[in-house]
Parts: C-alpha cells; sequence; structure tokens
C-alpha cells in the first residue's frame, strides 16, 4: 500500500515566520588547497574540528573447526531428525512466517528521530563535503566515524538554542565539478555508489540524516541523481540541487556561476516523489543551494505541491555578517511559503564563523545548517 500523506498543516513560511552566496566554490578549493582545516571562532565548532581525526579500522579473522562426531552420536543425531513437515508444523509452518514477514514488512519507516515529516517537527545541522578530499568541506577531513562524532556534538550545541530537536546530518558532494571534461565530458566526476554506501550505513545505524549533493556540470541533475536511486531508495537520505555547478554549452566552471531552470528541478522533484511514494518511504528533503536570483531560472515556478517531500532553499552567503544576512534576507524575496529555509557557516570564508547562538539567532532561524 503507498503511503497515505496527510496534508501539511504548518507551512514553511508559518513555522519560519516568512521564509530565507557567491561562495569560495568547492573547485577552487579543491584545487587550490591541499587541505581546509577546520577553523572556527567558536568554542564548540573548534572542539568538533579537534575531535574529529581519522580512525583506524582494525579488522580480525578466525577459523572455526568442526567437532568430530562419533558414529553412535551420528545414528542418535538421525534418529532424532523430525520429517520435513513435523519441523514445519513445530515452528509454525511456511504459512506461519510468511503472514509475520508480512506484518514486518508492514511497519511503516520513519526518519531518524522518530515520525514521517521533515518539519517542523525538527532541525538539521551538518557537515558538507565529499568523502577524502578536505579541500571540498569538513566532512572529507576524517572517516565516517569521526565525522559522526563532530555532527553529534554539533547538534548538542545547537540544541540550546532550539525548541525543537535538532538532528545530525551529513551533506556528502556525491558528483564532484571538475576543471577537465573528463570521459563523459560533462566536466563532473560522478563518485561511485559504493564510495558513499558505507556513509550512510553508518548514518542509519548512528540516527544520522544524509543529503546527497550533485554538481552535474553539462550532465543533468536527474540523470545524476538516477545514478544514486539505491541510495535515496531508503529513508534516512535527501537530494541536494547545488546550481553553481551546472553548466550549460560552451559554460566552463570558474568561468561563470552556473544556474538550473526550474524545469529542470520540477523533473527531479516529479521522480523523488514519485520513488519516495512507490518504496512507502517517510517524506524526503530536496534541498536547492543558491546565493544569487539567477542561480534558479524562474523560481517562482519551482513545483512544491509535492507532500512527498520538503523542498530546502540554502543560502550559500559567505563573508562578513552584514554579507551573510544580506544575501539571506534577498533571497527571501518572492519565495513560496511552502519552502523551508537553510544556511551554510563557512570555517575559512566568513569573518567570523557564526557560533550556534548566532546562527540561530538569524530571523528567520534556519531549519537546515551546514557546515563548509
Amino acid at each position: 500500500m503507498p503511503v497515505a500523506w496527510a496534508p501539511m498543516k504548518t507551512t514553511a513560511a508559518a513555522a519560519q515566520k516568512l521564509s530565507p552566496g557567491l561562495t569560495f566554490s568547492a573547485l577552487a578549493l579543491a584545487l587550490t588547497l591541499t587541505a581546509c582545516g577546520a577553523e572556527t571562532a567558536d568554542d564548540d565548532a573548534a572542539d568538533a574540528g579537534e575531535s574529529a581525526r581519522p580512525s583506524v579500522a582494525d579488522a580480525s579473522a578466525g577459523t572455526t573447526a568442526e567437532d568430530s562426531a562419533s558414529p553412535e552420536q551420528e545414528a542418535e543425531e538421525s534418529q532424532g531428525e523430525p520429517d520435513d513437515d513435523a519441523a514445519q508444523e513445530s515452528e509454525g509452518g511456511p504459512d506461519e512466517e510468511q503472514d509475520q514477514e508480512q506484518e514486518a514488512e508492514a511497519e511503516p519507516t520513519e526518519l531518524p528521530g522518530g515520525g514521517d515529516t521533515l518539519f517542523p517537527d525538527r532541525r538539521f545541522v551538518a557537515a558538507y563535503g565529499s568523502p577524502g578530499i578536505p579541500g571540498l568541506g569538513v566532512l572529507g577531513e576524517a572517516e565516517a566515524e569521526d565525522t559522526a562524532e563532530r555532527v553529534k556534538f554539533y547538534a548538542e550545541q545547537y540544541q540550546k538554542h532550539s525548541e525543537e530537536p535538532v538532528q545530525p546530518a551529513f551533506e556528502i558532494i556525491t558528483s564532484v565539478a571538475t576543471g577537465e571534461p573528463g570521459a563523459d565530458g560533462d566536466y563532473s566526476n560522478a563518485l561511485d555508489p559504493e564510495v558513499i554506501e558505507p556513509w550512510v550505513e553508518l548514518a542509519a545505524e548512528e540516527d544520522i540524516y544524509v543529503v546527497l549533493d550533485l554538481q552535474p556540470g553539462l550532465s543533468t541533475f536527474l540523470d545524476q541523481a538516477k545514478l544514486y536511486e539505491e541510495l535515496l531508495a531508503q529513508p534516512h537520505v535527501g537530494l541536494a540541487l547545488d546550481s553553481e555547478w551546472r553548466l550549460r554549452e560552451g559554460q566552463r566552471h570558474m568561468q561563470q556561476i552556473g544556474s538550473v531552470t526550474a524545469e529542470e528541478i520540477n523533473e527531479v522533484s516529479d521522480w523523488l516523489a514519485q520513488l519516495t511514494a512507490d518504496e512507502e518511504l517517510p517524506q524526503k528533503m530536496l534541498m536547492l543551494h543558491q546565493f544569487k536570483h539567477t542561480m534558479i531560472q524562474n523560481r517562482e515556478a519551482v513545483d512544491t505541491s509535492h507532500e512527498e517531500l520538503a523542498i530546502v532553499l540554502h543560502a550559500d552567503g559567505h563573508g562578513t555578517p552584514d554579507l551573510k544576512l544580506g544575501t539571506y534576507d534577498t533571497l527571501q524575496d518572492g519565495l513560496s511559503e511552502d519552502i523551508w529555509l537553510g544556511w551554510k557557516n563557512f570555517y575559512d570564508e566568513d569573518s567570523p564563523t557564526f557560533t550556534s547562538e548566532q546562527t540561530y539567532d538569524v530571523d528567520p532561524k534556519p531549519w537546515f545548517v551546514s557546515y563548509q
């Protein structure tokens, strides 16, 4: 049975008192920085940076030996073995087992932290980046286990300033903008899902939400999203579209800021909403990154009607507090009341990096905060 979606009684605008940068691009950081330290202006983020250190996974394997049985024991065991029908009766039979499996399958899946709708039941704070690439953000500076501890620490700090539960999250760049065309000629390196899978599995174990971030170059957001369909079919995994890195024919990264049309966003949202319904999943996040109005063309035409999705506009402004707040305010002009607001803190590009308290003092308070 498909999930029976109940209409959301609280709009993004009502919950956040009316809804919302040029970043140093991830590509520039990847090309020019050998590492990006987790420097911060506040104690909580500094402590998180110190705690994030690579972990060493120890693996051990053992061998087992079968105990030999005497002929008398074998005969005794043989005589004592029930036939198949008797075994099925004693265990309840195949019909009962099937009923139990169906009952287990009927249990509704929930989001990390419980429930089946994202907002306004919780807020999120995330580490942003790509596994093994420190220059793209703090997520890539450590192994998954240490990054999990980092985001849990973030959530603890932000919880002090929030009435709603604060959920830890990973925002993982799964396709990375590149300076060269690559084998596909699309100026984007789509990571093998097997690289991302351990992070997604750990997140499920640790009650962490995951957002897969796409930088498609000359590819399309929908084509790249489909590469990660198996991961997106999990209840704790959402999707982010980073329009800064969406190129048109003849364009190249770092020569201009990319852009996406509302039509292309709607193609993704239609597909993602259908996937969510088909897999009977809880509501899924669809995040749109933006720091200039030109990055999302005809934004007013973005379809917000899918109850299977919660759309977040993530303001990526960086620099001084005045510049960041100016970007945040500007992006709210004409924004649909059904879109929720996000905010990004930069360790290197912000002057200074906002503390958790300063971030939640922003008006309206952001529902999703990430650290790069």
